[in-house]
């Protein structure tokens, strides 16, 4: 063979024959790979999130914009449903980061609401004692979900289905048992007298600026001079503080990064040291913390509490997730997506009854953005997988 007149033996490699050639006529090592800035936007987990965020609110900002819908108890409205839902999304997202699912997470809710009423409504224990007795059963279930997980290894998904039906069935026997009744009201003024409960779960916080800002013409005035919307509701500032911990944890420490090894392949990750099992368990608690923590806010803000709160909440977690980025096989997904996931939920859930349109469409709305999501996230994955 003979290139520009030379002759090379057919072993020999025509490049290596000129020692002397300057480094930048060498080919780019392809282990150095530049990556645009869009590229790299666009593996981000939480982008197709916020995309979709973006254009949910361009689509009701045409459709329902001069309903009403963004004046500012309109904004708390939805607002609001995407904020208890979020509280959901955070804890479900970790853990399914982590590989794993928990399917009773509805069920948790409507059994920590019965434990927040029930001792407080008919044996008279202080309602600040009962959340916390409700919190400290909620988490030791969650504890126990992870253990028999672990110690099993069956999966995730059986498991916390069975729960799903100890604790929704618990909680209709346990309501029936002790109050002859599903729902057990009188829970909202308990939460009025109570200094501890109030001021954490009950009703709204800064009324006073929110009534500035009514006098000011910046929201309404009602008749008896009181601002419309009294301010912001707490679920909302517990869905920040919680999501933005978590976020910060996921992304900054080092139990972040053990979230992520463990859901990638938890039998590499035990080999460098992770406790593997203590991760995940402690996720699974996560989990009921939360849907305590959603139960508590609900029974002190609605008044009540009943055996059937929380139906289905365990799926639109899950989905708020998945809309957010997280893989469904676990080791990839952010926090903030859950979030965005969230509030497209409540977005569109609230955001559809300003408009024309039946809100039985809601739920094919919410099957399209999963569908839409999870081709998205696939495709996503498929992109790193060949960059690497």
């Amino acid at each position: 063979m003979g290139v520009a007149g030379k002759h090379y033996p057919h072993h020999v490699n025509p490049q290596q024959d000129n020692a002397d050639t300057p480094d930048t006529a060498k080919p780019s090592d392809e282990r150095v790979r530049r990556q645009s800035w869009f590229g790299h936007l666009l593996n981000r987990p939480e982008f197709a999130a916020i995309s979709g965020t973006v254009l949910v609110f361009i689509i009701f900002g045409f459709g329902a914009g001069s309903s009403g819908m963004f004046n500012l108890d309109g904004v708390m409205n939805w607002s609001q449903v995407a904020a208890y839902l979020g509280l959901l999304a955070v804890g479900a997202c970790l853990l399914m980061i982590a590989g794993e699912f928990d399917l009773s997470i509805g069920s948790m809710i409507g059994f920590a609401g019965m434990m927040v009423a029930l001792p407080s409504v008919y044996f008279h224990w202080p309602l600040s004692i009962s959340i916390l007795f409700a919190f400290v059963m909620s988490m030791l279930l969650g504890a126990l979900n992870g253990y028999l997980v672990m110690r099993t290894r069956l999966p995730s998904f059986i498991v916390t289905l069975a729960f799903l039906f100890i604790l929704r069935g618990l909680t209709l026997a346990l309501s029936i048992m002790f109050a002859d009744r599903t729902i057990i009201s009188g829970v909202g003024d308990l939460a009025q007298a109570d200094p501890i409960a109030n001021t954490l779960f009950h009703g709204v916080a800064l009324h006073g600026m929110f009534t500035w800002l009514a006098h000011m013409g910046i929201g309404k005035l009602l008749d008896s001079g009181e601002p419309l919307v009294p301010g912001i509701p707490k679920v909302i500032i517990w869905w920040l503080v919680l999501a933005a911990i978590g976020a910060f944890v996921l992304a900054k420490t080092r139990y972040g990064n053990w979230i992520l090894a463990v859901g990638g392949d938890a039998n590499a990750a035990k080999n460098v040291g992770v406790p593997v099992k203590r991760v995940k368990i402690s996720l699974f608690v996560l989990t009921a913390f939360c849907s305590c923590l959603f139960a508590v806010l609900q029974v002190c803000d609605i008044g009540s509490a009943a055996a059937d709160r929380g139906l289905q909440k365990e799926f639109e977690a899950i989905i708020a997730a998945v809309i957010g980025g997280t893989l469904l096989t676990g080791g990839y997904g952010s926090v903030v997506g859950a979030c965005f996931g969230a509030l497209i939920f409540g977005v569109v859930q609230i955001g559809i009854t300003y408009t024309n349109v039946s809100s039985d469409w809601f739920r094919v709305f919410l099957g399209v953005m999963l569908l839409i999501a999870v081709l998205f996230n696939h495709y996503v994955r498929r992109r790193v997988s060949q960059a690497q």
